[in-house]
């Protein structure tokens, strides 16, 4: 019987040893790490590159999902949580079962032998490819945003965005120290912040509303740090009908 890897990514105690308990009954899985938030699943994941994870979706700091967006190789996912109502959404982000708390051991095994017979397969991490993109139609209106620089896991609050450039597969998140990469598409950000408070100027740029200085029309924006943004005709005019001009 072929051997696998796992880590648990569980804010509670109680819910990562009874996974412990149950996992007891396969001989062949050994768990790599306990972790008790998003912050330790990145650092352990990169550490061990486990086979699987087993990810509690609502916890301090970052949740299960922001945690698996920041992630350049994300493994399997057996996801477990006590709220119902992310069950869709962690079926969008093609996770390989969803364990609603409190489950029981036969759930439990159940979702263990379809994660095997997955992993089995050619290609056992195709289930997350488009995860970022297909967990988006799901998701409401951004309040913050997390990202990865280096080996370090931020959180961004929106107000620190000075502006968002397109970057080939990339969104280049501006602010005042730092700029951050992040594996999403400006579609993605125009749909998902507030339309009042972000602006998509141009088919590059996303900026935000409070950070306008002066508009050199038609063809630019001048933010408040002196950054000069291109607009395009269709920006140009929202802008004004945004800012009231």
């Amino acid at each position: 019987m072929k051997n696998y890897s796992c880590v648990i990514i569980d804010d509670e105690p109680l819910a990562r040893s009874i996974v412990m308990e149950y996992l007891q009954d396969f001989k062949n899985i050994e768990v790599k790490q306990e972790c008790n938030d998003g912050f330790e699943g990145v650092k352990a994941i990169a550490l061990h590159q486990p086979d699987f994870i087993f990810l509690d979706v609502q916890m301090p700091k970052i949740n299960g999902f922001e945690m698996l967006e920041i992630l350049e190789n994300a493994p399997a996912v057996i996801f477990t949580t006590a709220f119902d109502a992310y069950a869709m959404k962690a079926f969008e982000a093609h996770a390989m079962d969803y364990l609603l708390k409190p489950f029981s051991k036969e759930r439990f095994g159940k979702a263990i032998e379809k994660m095997m017979k997955h992993l089995q397969s050619a290609e056992p991490n195709a289930h997350l490819e488009k995860f970022s993109e297909e967990t988006a139609a799901s998701e409401e209106q951004l309040t913050r945003l997390v990202v990865k620089h280096h080996q370090t896991v931020q959180v961004l609050n929106l107000q620190d965005i000075l502006y968002l450039e397109a970057y080939g597969d990339y969104i280049k998140i501006h602010t005042a120290q730092q700029t951050y990469l992040k594996k999403k598409t400006m579609g993605y950000f125009e749909e998902h912040l507030n339309s009042k408070d972000f602006i998509r100027v141009h088919r590059s740029y996303i900026i935000p509303t409070q950070g306008v200085q002066k508009i050199d029309p038609p063809d630019f924006v001048i933010l408040r740090n002196g950054q000069k943004i291109p607009v395009s005709r269709t920006g140009y005019n929202k802008l004004k009908a945004t800012l009231g001009l």
